[in-house]
């Protein structure tokens, strides 16, 4: 991993240069700058999360819930505080929405939104420090049975960004397994992992989010180095002059795409939050906020679920704009020192 690491941030290096800039000219955003923005962001991200579980009672929200908990894990290591009842609330309502479904999960059938739902839950419970359980080794079950005659995962509906990309679905799969997976699903965990493995090396991205997951996915199954750092290298030049993301390469930047890939480049591809690159997109992140500590995306989704007020501003943007808020609140407290322990660079 230490060769993929110097090889990746080598080719960020040459890549600034390469763009007519010097690393050592990014203006590098003040510690101050990243704590402000991540502060007014938590108690917008937290009140969407709240309105989701107590409006959709019975369902868990990768976007509300499943990503918030992972950016309130974020800041959390670093020292902000966060409303610790209500993330507890969260992973209670994730435990209990998951246990509701355990029998299903053992005979390989999920619930609604199948492997993207089980697979966010699975990866917010992990991100709060939820250790394994009968409930998460039913659901691993789930995953080494559902779909199996695919190389691959694949969601059930589209809706982009967040939920269209075989590798998003593939690596949330992938994820879970690795992380909750039990010592009895071992052998079939390893053969599942190969044959997904031989799937991610042949298969181009085609956009943004399936270059974010593939290059997750790849790091999961234990790539090889060169391959991790093609992948890292494929999302990184297609950052623009603004330090932004676009979802698709005919598409205008955004928050979305752009914290995405900062987060992705930075837990597998190597990339350090104090490079270049890093820089650009944190710069371009903290332009983008709202007065209000909001940052707002304009859907591009076909709607399929009866519309509600989370309590996320944007209207019938909320949710992908709440996902791309969640993105680019874990991107800004990951720009920052952990607390009481080295910067991190991922879990896996």
């Amino acid at each position: 991993m230490k060769r993929i690491l110097l090889a990746t941030l080598t080719f960020f290096v040459l890549l600034t240069v390469a763009r007519g800039g010097k690393p050592n000219q990014v203006v590098v955003p003040t510690d101050a700058s990243l704590r402000a923005a991540v502060e007014k962001s938590l108690p917008l991200l937290v009140a969407g999360a709240r309105g989701s579980r107590e409006k959709r009672a019975q369902c868990f929200t990768c976007h509300s819930q499943g990503l918030t908990m992972l950016a309130l894990s974020a800041a959390k290591a670093r020292g902000f505080k966060v409303d610790e009842e209500e993330l507890g609330r969260q992973v209670k309502f994730t435990v209990d929405f998951l246990a509701t479904n355990q029998k299903q999960y053992l005979v390989g059938k999920g619930q609604g939104g199948q492997i993207d739902t089980a697979g966010y839950a699975l990866w917010a419970l992990d991100a709060a420090g939820c250790k394994p359980d009968a409930t998460t080794g039913a659901v691993a079950e789930y995953f080494l049975r559902w779909q199996s005659e695919l190389d691959y995962w694949k969601p059930t509906n589209r809706r982009p960004p967040t939920q269209q990309s075989l590798f998003t679905s593939s690596y949330l799969a992938l994820y879970g397994l690795k992380v909750f997976g039990t010592p009895e699903q071992k052998e079939r965990r390893e053969q599942r992992f190969a044959q997904v493995r031989t799937w991610l090396l042949k298969t181009p991205a085609q956009d943004t989010e399936d270059r974010v997951f593939r290059l997750r996915a790849l790091q999961v199954v234990d790539a090889p180095d060169m391959e991790l750092r093609k992948a890292a290298q494929e999302l990184a030049q297609k950052q623009k002059p603004d330090g932004g993301w676009a979802q698709l390469d005919t598409m205008e930047t955004d928050v979305y795409a752009t914290a995405t890939a900062l987060v992705a480049l930075n837990e597998a591809g190597g990339l350090a939050t104090t490079e270049a690159a890093y820089q650009k997109g944190v710069r371009y992140l903290l332009e983008k906020q709202l007065p209000d500590g909001s940052w707002h995306v304009v859907t591009r989704s076909v709607p399929i679920q009866t519309y509600f007020e989370s309590g996320y501003p944007h209207g019938k943007d909320q949710f992908v704009s709440v996902s791309a808020a969640a993105w680019a609140t874990t991107a800004l407290a990951r720009a920052l020192p952990a607390a009481n322990r080295p910067q991190e660079r991922g879990r896996l």
